[in-house]
């Protein structure tokens, strides 16, 4: 069995549309709730940290759920469906009441917009871990990574998508002198975006085929056990390889810190330090991000080679002295250096070899049936991070110094380099072709 990298893309366009919508909804509402509606930005800054917060739950909980439907499409295409037309639905009604709200402002406007986008944060969190979990279902174990990679890509494609679309409709000079603007074609671009990404996993992607075709091959290629009993007949984690998923999922949150951290305060940071404009820090965030995707499918193959657990330790460790560096540069120069573009390319190849093999690490410890559940384990301990590293940075730079933002990047990459090393279980390295027979894979 090999990888359908068509096939994988296919299932990709799922977290295409999630990447796209939210690259919408992160630009966008903040605009919404600071200029039609007047919200300060403590109150826009707790409203646009809810979503991190409902995946805290909400994640976990439809991943479990998932795990057990029992449908004719599959255990996660109906989730993916549903979740995906509820939250279109709703996302249109956003702009609709932020122009009735512009032309005839009320109470009863601002809080209906404020319920629409609890259920709009509901609905996508209905089908996120699924999503995800339907790449892991359909590919098998040594090859996860590879899919990861090019999930992780299409990913970034939609993200893309939905900036050319800003790009095109929202130049500065049409919008620079308006009172208020007019955002129901985004929402539309990004809806349609969605419904077309909706119908290919509807009908390219037979969920029920490939996971029966995965666990037909599992069953003839058996690795180590990870299931046993306890005393009262119930399938656990063997304490071994809990403690490797204790461990690993330690790791996760580490460096979430550590490079949230970093993404969030930075502009604010170089402002500060190195007298940076907006733009031109902002610049050296899509560097990083530029890094990452050129090395998502890198970070893959190189895992494919040597296995996960010493590419996202490799990760690490770039990851680790690229903050060092900064730290290093923002003593020795006191204004913006070209050198630091390297730096930030760095951390995105430290980026790439992390987050493309981690989510694998973390379903490769557990039974099939169970993916949902483990995909929102993930994710629950990446979206804790991503809510607590804001707060607990911003509060360094504020009452210790901004020059505490490298170090404490550092520092927590550190950890998570030293909590990896206990990660025993979860590796995967896929049979080494050579010769001509190394060009089967490449369809």
């Amino acid at each position: 069995m090999r990888l359908d990298i068509k096939k994988t893309i296919q299932i990709g366009f799922a977290f295409l549309s999630i990447c796209g919508f939210w690259q919408m909804y992160n630009a966008l509402i903040p605009l919404i709730l600071t200029k039609t509606f007047n919200m300060n930005e403590t109150v826009t800054g707790v409203i646009m940290a809810m979503d991190n917060v409902f995946a805290l739950f909400l994640l976990p909980f439809f991943g479990t759920v998932s795990d057990k439907c029992k449908n004719n499409m599959g255990r996660r295409r109906p989730f993916i469906l549903y979740g995906t037309i509820a939250a279109v639905v709703l996302m249109i009604m956003l702009p609709l009441i932020d122009n009735s709200y512009y032309a005839d402002p009320s109470s009863a406007k601002k809080l209906l917009f404020i319920a629409i986008l609890g259920l709009l944060l509901i609905a996508m969190g209905s089908y996120r871990s699924p999503a995800v979990a339907l790449m892991a279902d359909c590919t098998i174990k040594p090859f996860r990574s590879k899919a990861n990679a090019i999930i992780n890509l299409m990913g970034a494609v939609g993200g893309i998508i939905y900036l050319g679309i800003a790009a095109c409709l929202y130049p500065e000079a049409k919008v620079k002198h308006l009172d208020h603007v007019n955002y129901i074609w985004a929402f539309c671009c990004v809806a349609a975006i969605m419904l077309i990404a909706l119908a290919v996993v509807l009908f390219t992607v037979d969920e029920v085929a490939l996971s029966k075709a995965v666990d037909e091959y599992e069953s003839k290629h058996p690795e180590e056990n990870l299931i046993e009993e306890d005393e009262n007949g119930n399938k656990v984690l063997p304490k071994d390889v809990k403690r490797s998923l204790v461990f690993l999922l330690a790791s996760v949150s580490l460096w979430f810190i550590a490079y949230n951290g970093l993404e969030t305060w930075f502009t604010v940071y170089a402002d500060q330090v190195w007298g940076m404009a907006t733009g031109s820090a902002s610049f050296c965030l899509l560097i990083a991000t530029g890094g990452a995707i050129i090395f998502f499918i890198p970070s893959g193959i190189v895992a494919s080679k040597i296995g996960r657990k010493k590419t996202i330790l490799i990760g690490v460790a770039i990851l680790a002295a690229a903050f060092f560096s900064g730290f290093i540069i923002t003593l020795l120069i006191h204004s913006f250096s070209p050198i630091l573009y390297a730096i930030f390319v760095s951390i995105g190849i430290g980026w790439a070899f992390i987050n493309v093999n981690s989510l694998p690490m973390v379903v490769e410890m557990c039974k099939g049936s169970d993916i949902g559940k483990f995909t929102g384990y993930y994710y629950t301990f990446s979206m804790a991070a991503q809510i607590v590293t804001p707060i607990v940075a911003g509060w360094l730079l504020s009452h210790v110094g901004y020059k505490t933002l490298f170090p404490y990047a550092t520092c927590f990459a550190v950890l998570a380099f030293i909590t990896m090393k206990y990660v025993k279980h979860g590796d995967g390295v896929a049979e080494v072709k050579t010769g001509l027979e190394a060009f089967e894979d490449m369809d």
